[in-house]
């Protein structure tokens, strides 16, 4: 029988860093759906597609393939054949994906997928819902957190190193706009689930929270 752990949280909390880690210590098979979110929403970028146009948004999905291979270990997202992995993380992407993972014909597209991987592979999943909705008897869930102002300065330090020249107050912005968004929108909406160990990691590194992680899930084994 497959085992599934689902970590859910907001934007910028590290979900997809440490759910990749885990996943590679316990030789689990990692899913990461906020990629898949993000890869339709390439399509719909690359396309014109108003984010805000549900009857577009609905025709569109009708065209996207999504699948996930793995090279070297690492997880790549396909795109109707293209390997769009490399821009899945820019900030445009991210926005848009946001705002058009409210829609439920995006959302059940997508979540049959999860769902598959789940029955059939040991798995650790991160995202917005995946215990509330997507994985509502996974083995262990986990809602990972951390206050904005960390979420923001992590985030800054990261374009920091990457050569850009960001303004914190925009992400903070940003981050704090997302996180409306996915809290209140009507098709599960971001929140912890009733079963689900809360972990901040607003003050303790990536080591740290990595560790209380592993130590809940073999609790739970």
């Amino acid at each position: 029988m497959a085992y599934a752990i689902a970590i859910d949280g907001p934007a910028g909390a590290g979900k997809s860093t440490i759910a990749k880690s885990i996943a590679k210590k316990l030789q689990y098979i990692y899913v990461d759906t906020g990629a898949m979110y993000r890869a339709i929403a390439i399509y719909f970028i690359k396309n014109n597609i108003d984010p805000t146009d549900e009857n577009a948004i609905n025709k569109a999905c009708e065209h996207v393939d999504i699948t996930i291979a793995y090279l070297n270990g690492e997880q790549q997202v396909i795109l109707n054949g293209e390997n769009i992995t490399s821009i899945l993380r820019n900030e445009e992407v991210g926005k848009i994906a946001s705002k058009t993972s409210i829609y439920a014909k995006v959302r059940k597209k997508l979540v049959e997928l999860q769902r598959e991987l789940a029955r059939t592979t040991d798995c650790i999943m991160d995202g917005r819902d995946i215990g509330t909705t997507v994985l509502p008897n996974a083995n262990v869930k986990i809602y990972l957190t951390a206050s904005v102002e960390a979420r923001a300065s992590r985030r800054y330090k990261e374009l920091i190193e990457k050569g850009e020249s960001p303004s914190y107050e925009v992400i903070k912005s940003d981050i704090e706009n997302r996180d409306y968004q996915d809290m209140n929108r009507e098709n599960s909406p971001l929140k912890q689930a009733d079963d689900a160990v809360l972990i901040d990691s607003s003050n303790i590194d990536l080591d740290e929270t990595i560790e209380t992680i592993i130590k809940v899930i073999n609790e739970n084994i």
